[in-house]
């Protein structure tokens, strides 16, 4: 194999963050050939749109070929375990009638934005504002899979890291600022203390050395 391709099948657009995510992953597991990832990008149907999950990973093997699957769904208020036990019965239906990679579960508790949290640096780069001085105090990283709404919080801390005032907020596209802040992570191995960014560590470990694409 000289090209390990991934694919991600998503909630929504918003959660092509976990890209970089996944990539520094199946660097730290010691995959050794180049990896491409593959967000797919199922908006485009205007028949015949895929709706469910399970249309969603059928549609998607079709069009993004690859070596290994990652599913996201965000655990919200269910327990990981029950969310990846729903994910994987509709990869195990979509993909019955494929050759079909491997399949991981990706599931943040509660949300992705949550495993975005813990680094100031890139909040502040990602707000265009990388020597901004005003206290963001992030919550600690025991708190990240407790908090209600990870998401408005990180609008809020970049909103906050942005240093620009109410009036000029007012333009400040906080969405796309987003987007910016994985970018911006070199080293995720904090969110080692996450029960569930330890899970899916694993699981991608077991994988990568059973298919034996290791070092």
């Amino acid at each position: 194999m000289n090209l390990l391709r991934f694919t991600l099948v998503t909630d929504g657009s918003s959660d092509v963050v976990l890209m970089p995510i996944l990539e520094w992953l199946l660097l730290q597991v010691g995959v050794s050939f180049p990896i491409k990832g593959s967000w797919a990008d199922l908006r485009g149907f205007r028949r015949n749109k895929p709706k469910t999950l399970e249309q969603k990973i059928e549609r998607a093997v079709n069009i993004f070929p690859c070596e290994i699957l990652f599913i996201h769904r965000d655990a919200e208020r269910l327990p990981r375990n029950r969310r990846a036990c729903e994910i994987s019965r509709s990869a195990t239906r979509a993909l019955k009638d494929h050759p079909s990679p491997p399949f991981i579960c990706v599931v943040p508790v509660r949300m992705q934005e949550a495993w975005l949290l813990f680094n100031e640096p890139a909040i502040r780069k990602a707000a265009g504002n990388p020597n901004g001085k005003r206290e963001l105090n992030l919550p600690p990283l025991k708190r990240l899979e407790s908090h209600p709404d990870p998401k408005g919080e990180l609008y809020q801390f970049l909103k906050r890291a942005s240093g620009l005032n109410r009036r000029r907020l007012k333009k400040f596209d906080v969405k796309s600022k987003v987007h910016l802040v994985p970018i911006n992570i070199k080293d995720y191995s904090p969110l080692m203390k996450l029960a569930a960014f330890k899970a899916l560590r694993k699981d991608l470990a077991y994988i990568v050395a059973d298919q034996g694409w290791s070092n």
